[in-house]
């Protein structure tokens, strides 16, 4: 295991805890991630995607509905048009793995229909919420696992760009809709990437009740951060974390197409009432 406190260290860009921390192998997991985009051609091991899946499986689910599923693409083909509908990112057809997680109400739409029972519920924004946040955690749960079987991974929102597009090449059927996608292979040793700090605990954890106007200091450590990293990984973004992140939600445009996706998604069958 890495030392712990290197690995604090690295993640927020700083020194800040002390040293009576618990640590252990799992701890250290998911404080080195990192997202990797740049792959080895190496196949996976046999049983790697079943295991993914179990992991997946074993994430908590609201009501125990499981309103997910998810797409494995190991085909260059499919990889290569699900690139494209994702902005071109190399990395998707790259690595051997490409998997394409679902917020699924399909499933339950057919065992109500087959029951002979009505299903008025899932035509509702909470179902849709619902299946989101539970393809989410099982997803995150996959991308652990794979770390800790010494895999990289990343996630890909890109296919919210173009929902109707990546349903039709997966053959999706209504009341499905693809969330985002993940990378999962082994990292090209060739390309460094190095773990991104994230904000202090001081911005993101609020005790009792939040307090907004508390994070200024913190956002502003932050920035300073997030400048020096952008230059040592030779990184070209102007400017500090705050002008960048603000730049990202500046208008309808800056969501590269995604301020249509209530539109999309009533298209592939979620109604959002």
């Amino acid at each position: 295991m890495s030392n712990f406190r290197e690995l604090l260290n690295r993640r927020y860009g700083l020194a800040p805890f002390s040293d009576n921390l618990p640590e252990n192998d799992t701890l250290a997991t998911l404080l080195s991630h990192r997202s990797i985009r740049a792959y080895l051609p190496n196949a996976l091991p046999p049983g790697t995607l079943e295991t993914l899946i179990a992991a997946a499986q074993s994430a908590s689910s609201s009501s125990n509905l499981q309103t997910w599923s998810v797409v494995a693409v190991e085909d260059k083909n499919r990889q290569e048009e699900l690139s494209k509908l994702a902005n071109n990112q190399v990395h998707i057809r790259q690595s051997p793995l490409f998997l394409v997680w679902l917020a699924d109400l399909a499933r339950l739409t057919y065992v109500a229909e087959s029951d002979g029972i009505p299903h008025e519920g899932l035509d509702y924004l909470e179902m849709f919420l619902m299946a989101a946040i539970d393809a989410a955690l099982a997803a995150q749960n996959a991308v652990v696992a794979a770390e800790s079987l010494g895999l990289g991974t990343v996630y890909i929102g890109a296919l919210r760009n173009k929902p109707e597009e990546v349903a039709q090449l997966l053959n999706l059927p209504s009341h499905v809709v693809a969330v985002f996608g993940l990378c999962i292979g082994y990292a090209d040793p060739i390309v460094n990437v190095a773990v991104k700090p994230r904000l202090p605990q001081s911005v993101v954890l609020h005790r009792e009740t939040y307090q907004l106007a508390k994070q200024n200091e913190g956002i502003s450590l932050y920035n300073q951060i997030m400048k020096d990293f952008y230059a040592s990984q030779k990184m070209n973004i102007p400017g500090d974390w705050s002008e960048y992140s603000s730049k990202r939600v500046a208008s309808a445009e800056s969501l590269s197409g995604r301020d249509r996706l209530r539109e999309a998604l009533n298209n592939l069958g979620f109604e959002l009432r």
